[in-house]
């Protein structure tokens, strides 16, 4: 039966607030930083005064990494060892559904995000990212495909983006894809982690720590920043990216934000311009993990992008989602995005392009791997675990 496991109920009794302390989040890694600009960190910790309801959608899948809600009900599930599939509305876990490409199923990469795409209706197409085998070792791709209308199978399998070069460390992949709704995709990379590989997110003739901004079929559209320029790679939209493993664009302004992993501190919410330097790892609000500082310990350069958001300690942003709905209608246009280390949800209020207030949810969940919104307002969440579980997670409806 659908949503037959419950598996929590989670009480809040606070009256809906914006206190003026922050969240309580422990020490940071570096103290010493101090924040360009108010509530650039440690914003005002925010209380829905809600209790969640949380069931189990489905479970048993091995590291799930994304989920997309079909139109028409069910889900597109991906495991992070390679299998694609189906969740029926009533919860029925498909098999592994056939044309998945190879991927790297090693440390980080797999089978990685999925979204159905913006034309579906007309040709079901789907898109998804993997970590790709390539000459060198594995990059982060993106392909798109036909899914059958029995969902049993992928057909026309094409990439639409392969990062170069390949790298022999299966690290960091980043591996978020989404539509601008105006024929184009994002693609996030990551910059595979080592202190060799990781300077490769400041190089233009390489794709390691950028978003990436293509057509539906891969082409380089020709307004992108760096067409023009000799030596730089075309389909780069911005740069100097960690492993930015969020991405959504504004329903309301359109703009582009994303959420990537800093080192231990400097986990950042970017608001992303075309063309434009985010300075890893050049500028950071972490340390190496090691406790020594990232390149020469500064926060700021010249040229180089602040995050308008950044947290220390780390919360290890996965998916973020701005959310729209009716059934939580104080959130209308919030910040939703899941925490890996905080295993939970992470709310933020806007007010622009400023953060002014942080709210921590169902702390303890589990590591929130993605986060989508159903067509009934309510959140989905994947359970990075093996097993790990798809969870609806709802309004308190009783005590």
């Amino acid at each position: 039966m659908r949503f037959a496991t419950a598996l929590a109920t989670v009480m809040a009794f606070a009256a809906p607030a914006l206190a003026q302390e922050p969240v309580d989040q422990g020490a940071p890694n570096v103290p010493e930083f101090e924040p360009a600009f108010e509530n650039q960190t440690r914003a005002p910790a925010m209380d829905s005064g809600l209790g969640y309801d949380v069931t189990e959608v489905a479970g048993g899948f091995a590291n799930p990494w994304a989920v997309a809600v079909l139109p028409g009900g069910g889900y597109l599930v991906t495991e992070r060892t390679g299998q694609l599939r189906h969740v029926a509305a009533d919860g029925t876990v498909s098999d592994p559904i056939a044309g998945v490409p190879e991927v790297v199923a090693q440390s980080q990469g797999g089978l990685l995000d999925v979204k159905i795409g913006p034309d579906f209706a007309e040709d079901r197409r789907i898109y998804f990212t993997y970590a790709k085998p390539v000459e060198g070792g594995s990059a982060t791709a993106a392909g798109r495909a036909v899914l059958s209308e029995d969902m049993t199978e992928l057909t026309q399998v094409e990439d639409i983006f392969v990062q170069t070069p390949g790298s022999p460390n299966p690290m960091h992949f980043g591996s978020r894809i989404v539509f601008d709704g105006a024929g184009h995709a994002i693609i996030t990379t990551g910059e595979h982690f080592s202190e060799r590989e990781r300077v490769f997110a400041q190089d233009l003739d390489k794709t390691y720590g950028k978003t990436i901004r293509v057509t539906l079929d891969g082409e380089a559209p020709e307004e992108n920043p760096f067409v023009d320029r000799d030596g730089a790679i075309d389909t780069i939209w911005s740069y100097g990216h960690r492993n930015p493993q969020g991405a959504a664009f504004d329903p309301t302004t359109g703009a582009l934000w994303t959420v990537e992993h800093g080192p231990a501190g400097g986990d950042e919410l970017n608001l992303i311009e075309p063309g434009v330097n985010y300075g890893w790892p050049v500028i950071s609000y972490g340390e190496n993990y090691n406790g020594t500082p990232v390149e020469d310990g500064i926060t700021d350069a010249p040229d180089m992008a602040q995050p308008v958001y950044y947290w220390d300690p780390v919360i290890a942003p996965s998916d973020m989602v701005f959310y729209q709905g009716d059934l939580y209608p104080a959130w209308q246009g919030d910040v939703l995005i899941g925490g890996l280390v905080t295993r939970g949800l992470i709310r933020l209020d806007l007010e622009g392009e400023r953060v002014i207030g942080e709210e921590r949810i169902l702390e303890g969940i589990g590591r929130v791997r993605d986060i989508a919104i159903d067509a009934d307002g309510s959140l989905l969440i994947a359970i990075d675990a093996n097993p790990g579980g798809l969870l609806r997670i709802t309004p308190q409806t009783s005590g």
